[in-house]
């Protein structure tokens, strides 16, 4: 099982820089797939960025492509979200999700195959 936690989320200006971090507890943190997904008000929940347990594979939502970078860190168990060139549709509640382990190579971008969820950490991008 694993327990996750964001950080890093805060107050940034349209075009400026954030890194979100989570922290994973337990040992087989290696053995899980990661993502991150956002929430925005009045939206539904939807996929941001993912990378496999190895963290060789990444996946990105087409919106923050060439933007965003995921990557993860396996001796601190931790997965961060590197976020650049910030618009103002990227403000969102962000989560951070592990997949149990599993036989798929490539990290999905389905909410509904994660297992663990954090409690996310607010971005907001103003003008």
């Amino acid at each position: 099982q694993v327990h996750v936690v964001e950080s890093g989320g805060g107050l940034v200006q349209a075009g400026g820089s954030l890194r979100l971090s989570c922290s994973a507890t337990g040992r087989t943190f290696s053995r899980y797939h990661m993502a991150w997904f956002r929430q925005a008000p009045g939206k539904e929940r939807e996929f941001v960025a993912a990378v496999s347990l190895n963290g060789e594979t990444t996946n990105y939502a087409d919106s923050v492509k060439g933007r965003f970078t995921i990557s993860r860190h396996g001796a601190l168990n931790t997965q961060y979200l590197q976020m650049n060139g910030l618009k103002l549709e990227d403000t969102a509640v962000y989560f951070c999700a592990a997949r149990s382990p599993t036989t798929a190579l490539v990290p999905t971008t389905t909410a509904a195959a994660y297992d663990y969820w954090g409690q996310g950490t607010q971005v907001t991008v103003s003008s």
